[in-house]
C-alpha cells in the first residue's frame, strides 16, 4: 500500500454516507499509519473491512495504540480515539475492495438493483451507528441513505464528535417532542407509535404534507450496532452521581449516552423511545436475532413507517410505498450476500439463537 493510499480525501470520506468533513482525528490516525509504514519500510495490510493490520507492523501499531490509549487522561478521548482508529482502519482497509456506496465488495457491488425513494420530508431517520458496524457487509442501516439520501437518513458515527454535533445540533433545533429513539429498553419508557402520533388533533381530518413539513418533521434516531456489542456495553457502564462516566474498556451503552446527552440540552426528560410492533426481516435468515422483539435496523424503520402509514395524521402521504422500497431493498441485500456466501463456499444458514429476551 504507497503512502497515498493511506489519505483520507475528502471525496472519498462522503463517499462512505456522510456529508461530514473528514474527522480530525482520523486524519491524525491515518497520519500515523503513514510514518508507522515509512519508520518499519513495510507496506500495510489489513485483514480487509475488519480493518485489523496484519504482520509485524500491525502488532506494533497495536502496541502503539494501547499505549496511547492507556495515557489519555479520560473515558470521553479514550472512546473518540477508540471510535477513530476503528474507522480510519477500516476506511484506509477497504480501499479498492468495498464498494463505497453499498459496501460489498467490488465484485458482488448490489447498487443496480437499488431503486431510490423519496422519504416523506416530515419525517428524518439518524443512523447512530457503532464504528464496528461501520462498513459491515451485512449493515442494514445503510440502505436507508442509498434509498432516501443522506440529508433524509443521515450517518452519525459514535464517538466521532464531529458527526455528534451534527446530529446533536439538528435535535435541539427540531425540540424535544419532535425526536424518538428506536430501541428497545426495557429501562426507559416505552410508547407505541399510535400512542405517540395517533392522538394528534387533525384539522377537517386532514394534514396537508407542506404543513408536517413545517410544523411537525419528526427525528428518528435508530441505534445500529450488533445486539451483542449493545447488551455487553449496557451491563459495564456505569453513570457516576456526578454525571461522568466509567467504562471497563470502551464499553458503552448507547441509548444511555444518548439520555445523557439529552438531559444536557432538555433537562431531566427521559428521550422518548419508540416500541414497535415486532415483524421478521428478510435479513433473518442469514441474521437471526435473540428475541422476538428485536430486529435489524432497515427493517425497524420500514416497521416504523408501516405503522404510521395506519395513521390518520398520515395515511395520505405514500409511507406504505417508503416501507416496501426499504423491504425490497433488504430483500437485495439478503441475495447478494446469499450469492457471496455460496460462491465463497460458505454456510447460507445461522443457527437460530435462543430466544432470551433482555
Amino acid at each position: 500500500m504507497n503512502n497515498d493510499a493511506v489519505v483520507v480525501s475528502l471525496q472519498e470520506w462522503q463517499g462512505w454516507g456522510t456529508t461530514s468533513p473528514v474527522p480530525a482525528m482520523v486524519t491524525q490516525i491515518a497520519e500515523d499509519l503513514k510514518l508507522l509504514e515509512k519508520d518499519f519500510d513495510s507496506q500495510m495490510k489489513f485483514g480487509r473491512a475488519g480493518g485489523k493490520l496484519q504482520g509485524n507492523i500491525g502488532q506494533q501499531e497495536d502496541k502503539k495504540h494501547r499505549a496511547t490509549y492507556k495515557a489519555l487522561p479520560d473515558s470521553e478521548e479514550k472512546l473518540k480515539f477508540f471510535s477513530a482508529r476503528q474507522i480510519a482502519c477500516r476506511v484506509i482497509g477497504s480501499k479498492g475492495y468495498l464498494c463505497q456506496k453499498c459496501w460489498l465488495p467490488m465484485e458482488d457491488c448490489m447498487c443496480s438493483q437499488m431503486t431510490s425513494c423519496l422519504l416523506f420530508p416530515g419525517i428524518r431517520f439518524w443512523l447512530y451507528m457503532h464504528p464496528k458496524d461501520f462498513l459491515r457487509q451485512n449493515n442494514t442501516g445503510k440502505l436507508l441513505w442509498q434509498i432516501f439520501g443522506v440529508d433524509a437518513a443521515t450517518l452519525c458515527l459514535f464517538g466521532i464528535p464531529e458527526h455528534e454535533q451534527i446530529m446533536w445540533n439538528s435535535l435541539k433545533l427540531a425540540g424535544r417532542s419532535n425526536v424518538w429513539c428506536l430501541y428497545p429498553n426495557k429501562n426507559a419508557v416505552l410508547e407505541s407509535v399510535e400512542n405517540a402520533f395517533g392522538q394528534e388533533p387533525d384539522v377537517n381530518n386532514e394534514v396537508t404534507s407542506e404543513k408536517l413539513k413545517v410544523d411537525t418533521t419528526q427525528h428518528f434516531i435508530l441505534i445500529d450496532g450488533t445486539w451483542s456489542n449493545s447488551a455487553a456495553m449496557f451491563r459495564r457502564l456505569q453513570l457516576l452521581d456526578d454525571g461522568s462516566f466509567v467504562h471497563d474498556g470502551v464499553s458503552w451503552h448507547l441509548a444511555v449516552a444518548f439520555e445523557d446527552h439529552a438531559k444536557s440540552i432538555w433537562g431531566d426528560e427521559d428521550l422518548s423511545c419508540i416500541s414497535l410492533n415486532p415483524g421478521t426481516s428478510a435479513m433473518h435468515k442469514l441474521r437471526p436475532q435473540p428475541s422476538w422483539d428485536r430486529t435489524c435496523t432497515a427493517a425497524a424503520a420500514a416497521g416504523l413507517l408501516s405503522e404510521l402509514q395506519l395513521l390518520p395524521r398520515f395515511s395520505s402521504i405514500g409511507l406504505d410505498k417508503q416501507s416496501e422500497a426499504v423491504e425490497h431493498a433488504l430483500t437485495v441485500l439478503l441475495d447478494a450476500l446469499t450469492k457471496r456466501r455460496l460462491r465463497m463456499g460458505r454456510s447460507i444458514t445461522r443457527k437460530v439463537r435462543p430466544n432470551n429476551i433482555c
